[in-house]
């Protein structure tokens, strides 16, 4: 009976534990449970669910995970912080790191690989008073350099998916603005003094499972084809698959199911939303008056993937909404997911400061803003 009564007490405890932990996925389940009154399921729910880019976001995952699991990352940061250098050379490749590493390996990624990284060089070299400016500008480097490439952030490949998006076409609209932010940052990460420090590691870092490095290479290629629409996503998915069962099952343990569960509900949100007149109506009438806007605003409510998976069905100007959604990484903190991540990092270093941080947050971010914001209205991306 005891042992009975302690499960029942749990239970609420146990909850409470997932919705802090899976905050976006439990606000999706409620959101698509709503929704799903208004519209109760029928066979239409088979036409929301977008099964390329689930397979694509999978597969992106897993060979990602493998990478890093396998010291890519960790190896390239060591290689190019080691050593006498300036300390606003180091500033610099701290930011850009994250900036360029998140074309690739997703903006969430970049930050869960390098904050730390940073954490530890800034107190091996007793600067930890500069942490505060240089996670911002990770943060905000990840965001902005994660917008140049489809496979950067969930919100592109999914816009790519839903749009039918040529890689040309989407760098006519992205490049600049990542062009902006990279001038932007390098110029906030040298304003520092010229002291010159030095950087040394307990032991070098070196590539682990050299084969399965090889071979997750050769499957990150694949992922790329696909994306680009070169290779059938279903080709991938098998091919990625039977390669995990045969040389990494470990590796499906390190896929972020919460992440394709959130978009699978939010699919059915988005989709019981555009058949909802009322609501079909007002959202059609503010993409109507401006996609960049209202999308931009969206994402600081309720983060810029969901955003795009809302919105996309209300508009045929993507190329707003891709710049909306993309600069609207930017403000909030639940503006984009991968801010969280590098606040719940920084707070586990010594002598953190909440306070301090959003404030240096918010300030960076509305720059941010402003700069972008005033660039897509010149290039005339806000209709």
């Amino acid at each position: 009976m005891r042992k009975r009564e302690n499960v029942v007490h749990s239970l609420p405890t146990r909850l409470c534990a997932f919705l802090r932990r899976e905050a976006v996925l439990s606000i999706a389940l409620l959101c698509a449970a709503l929704s799903m009154l208004a519209v109760p399921p029928d066979a239409g729910y088979a036409g929301y669910i977008d099964l390329r880019v689930l397979c694509l976001l999978f597969c992106l995952m897993a060979v990602v995970a493998g990478l890093q699991q396998c010291g890519l990352f960790q190896v390239l940061s060591q290689r190019l912080l080691s050593g006498r250098k300036q300390l606003r050379l180091l500033y610099l490749v701290l930011t850009l790191l994250p900036f360029f590493c998140s074309m690739l390996i997703t903006n969430d990624v970049a930050l869960l690989t390098f904050v730390p990284f940073t954490v530890l060089v800034l107190g091996r070299i007793s600067r930890t008073e500069a942490l505060v400016r240089v996670v911002v500008l990770q943060t905000l480097a990840a965001n902005l350099g994660s917008m140049a490439t489809p496979v950067g952030n969930p919100q592109n490949l999914f816009l790519c998916s839903y749009y039918t998006l040529s890689f040309r076409s989407f760098l006519s609209v992205v490049l600049p603005l990542a062009a902006a932010s990279l001038l932007a940052l390098s110029a906030a990460a040298l304003a520092t003094p010229g002291e010159t420090i030095e950087i040394a590691f307990p032991r070098r870092e070196s590539i682990t499972q050299p084969r399965l490095f090889v071979l997750l290479c050769l499957l990150f290629v694949l992922c790329l084809l696909s994306v680009v629409h070169v290779l059938h996503y279903s080709v991938l998915t098998g091919v990625v698959l039977l390669c995990l069962l045969l040389f990494a099952r470990g590796l499906f343990a390190q896929v972020d199911y919460a992440l394709l569960a959130t978009f699978v509900c939010f699919f059915i949100f988005a989709g019981n939303m555009g058949r909802i007149e009322p609501v079909r109506g007002a959202l059609e009438l503010l993409m109507g008056r401006s996609s960049y806007w209202t999308s931009l605003a969206a994402s600081q409510v309720i983060s810029n993937v969901p955003a795009a998976v809302l919105l996309s069905g209300f508009t045929g100007n993507w190329q707003a909404l891709l710049a909306g959604v993309n600069v609207g990484g930017l403000g909030t903190p639940i503006a984009s997911l991968a801010s969280l991540i590098s606040l719940k990092l920084y707070l586990r270093a010594e002598g953190a400061s909440l306070p301090r941080f959003l404030a240096v947050f918010a300030a960076a971010n509305l720059a941010g803003l402003a700069l972008l914001s005033l660039l897509a209205v010149l290039l005339g991306l806000t209709g």
